[in-house]
């Protein structure tokens, strides 16, 4: 399982991004996976962001981003997006995908078996 983060850049405060999950090995219509976005700061460490049931659709949220950010997928093209609008400086941080497969939503990255590669996203004027 493979899965590659792309879409990150250098946008204003208050701009908006749209990050592209591209993801191989397996096909997300097997259902029972989450798909989510983590992202790291500098010395900080790894947050989760977003997770999404390549099954139903189902989104979950942290609370810092509900509202900003949107997850989704599209199956037919094997790809998970995070749609990030409103952006803050406080949204800097290399993102991350990962896919978990033990067929319910999780926060902990220890429960995320494949990762991909992040792209970084900076939030600044």
């Amino acid at each position: 399982v493979q899965l590659q983060a792309s879409g990150g850049g250098l946008v204003q405060p208050g701009g908006s991004l749209t990050l592209s999950c591209a993801v191989s090995g397996f096909t997300l219509d097997l259902g029972y996976y989450y798909i989510s976005w983590f992202r790291q700061a500098p010395g900080k460490g790894r947050e989760w962001v977003s997770c999404i049931s390549v099954n139903d659709g189902t989104d979950y949220y942290t609370d810092s981003v509900k509202g900003r950010f949107t997850i989704s997928r599209d199956n037919a093209k094997n790809t998970v997006f995070l749609q990030m609008d409103s952006l803050k400086p406080d949204d800097t941080a290399l993102y991350y995908c990962a896919a978990n497969s033990l067929g319910y939503p999780s926060m902990a990255t220890a429960d995320h078996d494949s990762w991909g590669r992040g792209t970084q996203v900076t939030v600044s004027s």
